[in-house]
């Protein structure tokens, strides 16, 4: 599967972005699908995961509440709505897809898309 993320940008703290992944191929359902971000000089870390279904979701603690992952199996795309930006969420943000449910390791995901910049300022 081959995935491509869009939607970044800059916004304010407090603000609202929401996050495209769109897929490509046939096996779109066969997987989970996840974000991920890494801010400058820090390591890749999980944001949230999607179920193949879509009915089950997981979330890192940070973006708990905040954030809400989705997908469309129609138009094979994932999405992240992330409302109540904080200055940390600043971040190059990327998708991936696992066939492992709440898959948070990077080395868990087979397939990547590539990344989108989301820029909070204070």
């Amino acid at each position: 599967v081959q995935l491509q993320a869009s939607g970044g940008g800059l916004v304010q703290a407090g603000g609202s972005l929401r996050l495209s992944c769109a897929a490509s191929g046939r096996t779109f359902s066969s997987y989970e699908l996840g974000w991920f971000r890494q801010a400058p000089e820090k390591e890749r870390e999980f944001v949230s995961v999607v179920s193949r279904s879509g009915s089950l979701t997981y979330y890192a603690d940070s973006v708990k509440g905040r954030f809400t992952i989705s997908r469309d199996s129609a138009k094979n795309t994932v999405y992240l709505q992330m409302n109540s930006l904080k200055p940390e969420d600043t971040a190059i943000y990327s998708c991936a897809a696992t066939t492992q449910w709440r898959a948070t390791m990077p080395y868990e995901y087979a397939y990547w898309g590539q990344g989108t910049q989301v820029t909070v300022s204070s």
